[in-house]
């Protein structure tokens, strides 16, 4: 079983910059890829960012250029930096880690970014 922690969320205005972290709990051994979702009031969730155990990382359109994923691998961690934030941006964001062929969800932390 892997317990997620994330952090990093609250209000922010236009423009500006969060950093989002989610540390998993327990060994390393059999994770992969780590990855962050986001879901909006009365929409689907939807990818944002995924980052592989090898370090490749894929983003959704509508993030690239602004938001940059890494991960700590020794720490079990793993980080979405986030700028140039836009209203569309509101969303609660989920952390994903998959261990072996389980995929684990945080409970999620809210992003508000002000107009």
């Amino acid at each position: 079983q892997v317990q997620l922690v994330e952090s990093g969320g609250g209000l922010v205005q236009h423009g500006g910059s969060l950093r989002l972290s989610c540390a998993a709990s327990g060994s390393s051994s059999g994770i992969n890829a780590m990855g962050w979702y986001r879901q909006a009031p009365g929409k689907q969730r939807e990818l944002v960012a995924t980052v592989t155990g090898g370090g490749s990382t894929h983003y959704a359109d509508s993030v690239k250029g602004r938001f940059t994923i890494s991960r700590d691998s020794a720490k079990n961690t793993v980080y979405l930096q986030m700028n140039s934030l836009k209203p569309e941006d509101t969303a609660v964001y989920y952390c994903n880690v998959q261990k072996y062929a389980i995929f684990y969800w945080g409970k999620g932390t809210l992003v508000t970014v002000s107009s």
